[in-house]
């Protein structure tokens, strides 16, 4: 892994919401550490309290503490740039999916290599999402298959193609057997993952759906939107119990919003998401009234691909150009999200 490196550096990345565009000098020190990936960091989730998994285009995928910033495991594996990357809850399990057309799953205080292969898909796999009990996994892939596998075995246990969905993010609702799924045909859908079925479409957006995630409660769920040159780019709030239909839109990223993740009760005492684009900012909204509480740009970082929540006041983001950021939200006179480290 290489001795692990790190150094102060002060970055100004602090923003309130009614901030003016230019930023007024250095804010903090922000700790930054050895690059845990060779090339982009292309996705990031939450392992333990302190550790989170990360995968990238060097083909590894790293367990980290997000604290230090230290390497504590790398699995080497998949051919190909790692897509995504998920954890079994309550559980010592990783699972991975790479442009390798394959996903592999990882015993945290395993082995180095995986301890099961999950073939089958024609095209990069592209959703992942395990099951609450962590006995099944849902992958889906650009070649418009959506695949259930059981994580003991590695056995297929089904499988459906629907023409033109393909498939760019999954995420299980939290105690239910419905797994949320969006597609670049712009649409969301919920499938029933019992039959593997789909038993809700929702209405279709204007751009690429790239992102979506589910609400402790499962009451909700958000998706986030293909953009270029300030259309498109919003994320949305989904009612997945009642209506089924349309709540809300947040509007203010220039470019593609690539990740979309709803906050636990924090610094942000009203309910609040969190964003992050191509367009190399994160933003804080209130969930309900759609206002952005705060919008932090991390210069020279390149487009932001993926989003972890730590806990109630830290975030994690993935970036092509400059790794993990560490950020935090902390409730001044407003709330305020700073970056305090990278690695």
């Amino acid at each position: 892994m290489g001795k692990l490196q790190s150094k102060i550096s002060f970055h100004t990345s602090k923003y309130r919401a009614d901030d003016p565009v230019e930023e007024t000098g250095p804010v903090r020190a922000v700790q930054q550490h050895g690059p845990v990936h060779a090339d982009a960091a292309t996705c990031v989730a939450a392992l333990k309290p302190d550790l989170c998994v990360s995968g990238g285009r060097d083909k590894s995928v790293a367990v980290c503490s997000w604290r230090s910033g230290a390497v504590l495991r790398r699995f080497i594996g998949h051919e190909r740039e790692v897509t995504k990357v998920t954890c079994a809850l309550d559980s010592n399990r990783i699972f991975s999916a790479s442009r390798d057309k394959t996903v592999m799953m990882w015993e945290l205080h395993g082995t180095p290599g995986p301890s099961q292969h999950f073939p089958g898909h024609e095209l990069v796999v592209t959703g992942l999402a395990v099951s609450p009990d962590g006995s099944q996994l849902c992958t889906g892939s650009r070649d418009n298959t959506m695949c259930k596998w059981d994580t003991e075995t590695g056995e297929c246990l089904g499988r459906a193609t629907i023409s033109r969905n393909l498939v760019t993010h999954l995420c299980w609702v939290p105690g239910e057997p419905y797994i949320i799924q969006t597609s670049e045909d712009k649409t969301v859908r919920v499938w029933d993952s019992r039959g593997l079925q789909v038993a809700h479409t929702f209405p279709a957006k204007q751009h690429i759906q790239t992102c979506c995630d589910v609400s402790q409660d499962g009451r909700y769920c958000l998706s986030s939107s293909g953009g270029s040159a300030g259309e498109g780019g919003e994320a949305t709030l989904w009612d997945l119990r009642q209506t089924r239909s349309r709540v809300r839109e947040y509007k203010g990223h220039f470019q593609t919003t690539t990740s979309c993740v709803f906050l636990p009760r924090g610094p942000a005492l009203a309910p609040s998401i969190a964003t992050s684009s191509y367009d190399s900012t994160v933003k804080v909204w209130d969930r309900d009234t759609g206002a952005c509480l705060a919008t932090l740009c991390l210069e020279g970082s390149g487009p932001l691909a993926s989003l972890a929540v730590c806990d109630s006041s830290t975030l994690l983001c993935a970036s092509f150009n400059s790794g993990i950021h560490v950020l935090r939200m902390s409730d001044g006179a407003g709330l305020v999200l700073e970056e305090v480290a990278a690695f």
